[in-house]
Order: structure tokens, then sequence, then C-alpha cells
């Protein structure tokens, strides 16, 4: 039990898990936010967006799962890119497995994923590079 309240407080004391839990929280508040609100009110308005609200669950929730993922299981910077691209990957596979479930495969929920993902991998270094 000690080394598991050691383990908890070593992973509190850790600044990057911190930030990196912060920022998938806050996709995911982001997310909630405009998926009650902006996405209704382009549809409403017949607006072109280029797609940005039918893909929100995609962009923002890729984030969302990058950042938590790699605050909850990474443990290095370097470890922390490869768990980027896994997520990614992951994301994009389970859009491709998407007629297994009835579900079409959309081709924009495949494009906001990969661009999510290099955004993060972006983000990541930006935040982290000082440390």
């Amino acid at each position: 039990m000690q080394a598991l309240k050691t383990e908890f407080s070593g992973w509190l004391a850790s600044r990057r898990r911190i930030i990196n839990l912060w920022i998938g929280i806050g996709a995911v508040l982001a997310y909630e936010i405009l998926r009650a609100y902006y996405r209704p009110w382009v549809y409403a308005q017949g607006l072109n967006d280029f797609h940005v609200a039918d893909t929100l669950g995609n962009s923002l929730g890729t984030g969302a799962q990058v950042f938590v993922f790699i605050s909850v299981l990474g443990r290095t910077i370097q470890h922390d890119y490869v768990l980027i691209r896994i997520v990614t990957v992951a994301v994009v596979v389970y859009e491709l497995a998407h007629p297994l479930l009835g579900k079409a495969i959309d081709p924009w929920d495949i494009v906001a994923t990969v661009i999510a993902g290099v955004f993060c991998e972006g983000l990541h270094r930006l935040i982290h590079k000082a440390t």
C-alpha cells in the first residue's frame, strides 16, 4: 500500500503529467461546449464551416485521448511521442472499422484525427521543450 501511495504522490508531483492531464480535460470540456452550442448553431444557420462542426468529436476527442493517455501512461518525453502516435493510429483504425459497426466510414473524421494527432505532438513539443 505504501508503494502505491509513493507512486501516486510521485505522479502528482510530475509537472509534465499534470499539464498533460489538464490539456486533456480542457479538450473534453471544449468538445462538450462546442458540441452543445457551436454544432447546432452551424447546422441551424446552414453554414459551411469546412466540416469543423462534423469532426469536433474526432479532432477534440483525439486531443483529449492523447493527453489523458500520456498523462497516465507516459514515462518519458520520448515515450509520450510514441503514445501520441499509437493513440492517433488507434482512433484511425476505429474509424476504419465503422463498417463492422454498421456505420459508414467518414473520410473527414479520418483527416481530422490525423490533423489532431499532428497538432497534439506539436503542442506537446512546444509545451515540454524546456523540461
